[in-house]
């Protein structure tokens, strides 16, 4: 099959055009450059020739190969050059008119066959499409930055793309070792779409003193396993780039959740746009830096002392509760596994025992630091035991009915000073709290599952948790190792509270059919770094797990844009709860 679009020509030679032409001439192709007048072409091949001189440096290419590469570069200030091309793609600034203009013009210089394809990461396909005769051969190939490694490329379809213009390009980023995918012209796409309605609620969190800056984005990275929290992206990626994203999401969906936190446009307002100003939600030792400035933490010298723990109980028997007295007992305490019976709390330490001998045969564990973790386990199945405990940590079903009946039990065993602990994902903590006349030593300490593996724990206070209760979790979650964050006792805490939004957002998108579950799943993969796309992540978590978390948000936060989508609730309702039963959005039984 012979290649499609030989010659292809780059309007707008940026930081984004001038890498869509690298990769293009590395396939071989001829590229025709265009920029605005003669000194910006100019320096648009200056910057074309420094990249590919410090790929050379690098090892990506070859001084032969970056000299054959150039020659297949020309650099010009005519629009009239693009007549040449099979295809040609647009790289302006994200300005509606300028790229009208430009297609318009496109429309009367190319030939009739020629694919005119915009870069736009957020206008409408459709409305730049309209400035032309030929809206059959006009699409979106959003690219992603950096483009030489960035694998991932948005073939976007308006409602009037032909299927063979679709084709070829998705083709054409193929020949060029990209990965399409396609989707439908609606602002932000597949990846935009998704990625930023989660950092405009990052942003809100942020703004709203819930949590600070830095405990969001390494809750959400910890919690995750996301490659940056989402304040640092949106630093990274520029605040008035983002605001302009959303306002643009906002316009088409009149979602609330699009519109942009008042922060961002505070921020611009400012003229703190993030590392490219020197200043966003974090301070950089210079414009363009990527170093943070390490600011003195605001009372710091003035924390509470927490309260002494020598002995620890963990009341449950599942992996939760077993992963966390392993947690306990590797860094030294005296571990209570408190079980609704002895047996119970037996078979719990059976498999801690297991857990603690695979990591002995992978290295992780000497076979000595096994004996001595062991033998700081004590099962009982009964409750009377915690009398001695300095911390109590309930990993129990997530029921408040359950919850609630152990910490009233808990209130009348449990000494006074001792420290009550729920590791709940999705409950109130002060419906805990309020069972016991000790409200102000209850507190939120969720771990995340594996508790060994997991470095994360939000520690959650009510407004009636004590300072030295707090404080008392965060030097244990030090001692253990463990990265803490502290928030207040909401809805979702600071993951669950970002996360699902994010998870329902592509349940809604497949909803629509927007985009296929696979699609979806590469785009945020590959145009976001992040470990599992969203349907992967909601079939290992569980969709009735899903969905409880989501009605809960929506029953705390009353916002219409966080009802749980309707397929989501369809399919709990079938049994198809994702890995577990076989079946979710993905068919796991034949695999």
């Amino acid at each position: 099959m012979e290649r499609p679009f030989p010659t292809v020509a780059v309007v707008g030679l940026g930081t984004m055009g001038a890498g869509i032409a690298v990769a293009i001439a590395r396939s071989g192709r001829r590229v025709i450059g265009i920029e605005a007048d003669a000194h910006a072409a100019g320096r648009a091949l200056a910057r074309i020739q420094e990249s590919t001189a410090h790929a050379v440096e690098r090892g990506r290419l070859t001084a032969e190969e970056r000299g054959e590469l150039l020659a297949l570069i020309s650099v010009g200030d005519e629009l009239a050059a693009a007549a040449a091309a099979q295809l040609v793609i647009e790289e302006v600034p994200e300005q509606l008119e300028l790229k009208r203009e430009i297609f318009a013009e496109l429309d009367r210089i190319c030939p009739p066959e020629t694919v005119l394809a915009t870069g736009t990461t957020a206008l409408s396909v459709t409305r730049i499409a309209a400035a032309t005769a030929r809206p059959e051969r006009v699409l979106g190939v959003h690219f992603f930055n950096p483009v030489h490694s960035m694998k991932l490329v948005e073939v976007v379809r308006t409602v009037l793309t032909g299927p063979q213009a679709a084709e070829d390009v998705a083709e054409f980023a193929r020949s060029l070792g990209k990965e399409p995918v396609a989707a439908g012209d609606r602002a932000g796409f597949i990846v935009n779409g998704l990625l930023f309605a989660y950092l405009n609620q990052a942003a809100a969190m942020y703004e709203s003193k819930y949590a600070t800056r830095e405990d969001i984005d390494a809750a959400m990275r910890l919690g995750c396993g996301l490659p940056m929290g989402p304040l640092a992206l949106l630093d990274l990626i520029g605040v008035d780039t983002a605001r302009t994203v959303l306002e643009a999401m906002y316009e088409q969906s009149r979602d609330r959740l699009h519109a942009p936190a008042p922060i961002l446009g505070q921020l611009v307002s400012a003229g703190l746009l993030g590392r490219k100003s020197g200043r966003g939600f974090y301070t950089y030792e210079a414009p363009g830096s990527s170093k943070v400035v390490t600011e003195a933490a605001k009372g710091a010298a003035a924390r509470t002392a927490g309260r002494e723990v020598n002995e620890i109980a963990v009341c449950g028997s599942g992996t939760m509760a077993t992963g966390i007295v392993e947690v306990f007992a590797k860094a030294g305490y005296r571990v209570l596994l408190a079980a609704r019976s002895q047996e119970k709390a037996e078979n719990a330490k059976a498999q801690l025992t297991k857990s603690l001998e695979r990591s002995v045969a992978k290295g992780r564990l000497s076979a000595e630091q096994r004996d001595a973790a062991l033998a700081n386990v004590t099962p009982t199945g009964r409750y009377e035991d915690l009398a001695s405990a300095d911390l109590v940590v309930e990993a129990v079903a997530e029921d408040l009915t359950v919850k609630r009946e152990l910490f009233a039990t808990l209130d009348k065993i449990c000494k006074p000073g001792a420290v009550l602990a729920t590791t709940t994902s999705s409950l109130p903590v002060i419906s805990c709290a309020t069972a016991t006349s000790r409200p102000q030593d209850v507190i939120g300490m969720h771990f995340f599952n594996p508790a060994p593996a997991m470095k994360l724990v939000e520690v959650v206070s009510t407004v009636l948790t004590a300072s030295d209760v707090t404080a008392t979790v965060l030097e244990i979650c030090a001692k253990v190792k463990k990265h803490a964050v502290e928030c207040g006792d909401r809805a979702g805490f600071i993951v669950n509270a970002l996360l699902f939004p994010y998870l329902n957002d592509a349940v809604r998108m497949l909803q629509e059919h927007y985009a296929t579950v696979d699609d979806i799943d590469t785009a945020m993969k590959l145009g976001c770094g992040y470990p599992m796309g969203p349907f992967e992540l909601l079939d290992v978590v569980g969709l009735d797990v899903s969905l409880t978390i989501e009605q809960v948000l929506h029953q705390e936060f009353r916002e219409p844009g966080l009802a749980a989508a309707p397929l989501l609730e369809h399919l709990v309702a079938a049994g198809c709860l994702g890995r577990k039963t076989g079946r979710g959005f993905r068919d796991h039984a034949r695999r």
